[in-house]
């Protein structure tokens, strides 16, 4: 019986140049193979483990956050479409995507975060940086603006995961 690892992503260096469009989806993109990255190789139970007492945060957590992040941010808001945004939640506990991760499977987490990317992708493609919608919070907010939280997001995660990936068993980098 094979033991399933985390795949290693096709990680693609961040652009340097180029039209704001290109370089926020170049960014987001790199972000998001960085959490990848961070996770490649380790086993199912390796990618539960947590950080240290008393925190529960797993590099698992992470992916399914960012699964739930990705699907909120790009599909349900600013694309407007109708779908579950919480993915993880069971028993009313709203960070569910953080911290039911015992009985979580692993292989199908990550396929769901994989498959997530180019749908939310997709949904915003024909969408202008200006588009605007409305936050659940009555903000008024614009594709740009969800762009750069998202780097800004997987850029706190994937310092997160960056400590994480060294407890589990001490590699680091970028």
């Amino acid at each position: 019986m094979t033991t399933w690892t985390a795949p290693s992503p096709q990680r693609e260096s961040e652009p340097f140049t180029g039209p704001e469009r290109q370089m926020l989806q170049g960014w987001l993109d790199w972000h998001r193979q960085t959490l990848l990255t961070k996770c490649a190789g380790l086993t199912a139970e390796q990618l539960k483990t947590a950080s240290a007492e008393p925190s529960t945060l797993t590099l698992l957590g992470l992916v399914r956050h960012m699964t739930e992040v990705e699907r909120s941010w790009f599909r349900v808001r600013a694309a407007g479409q109708t779908l579950p945004d919480d993915l993880y939640i069971a028993d009313d506990n709203i960070d569910g995507d953080f911290d039911d991760v015992a009985d979580a499977d692993a292989e199908a987490n990550f396929a769901a975060f994989r498959a997530e990317l180019p749908l939310a992708d997709q949904a915003v493609a024909g969408l202008p940086l200006e588009h605007e919608f409305t936050s659940s919070r009555g903000n008024t907010l614009s594709l740009r603006w969800v762009y750069l939280h998202m780097i800004e997001e997987y850029a706190r995660h994937n310092g997160h995961a960056d400590l994480l990936r060294e407890r589990i068993d001490g590699a680091t980098g970028d």
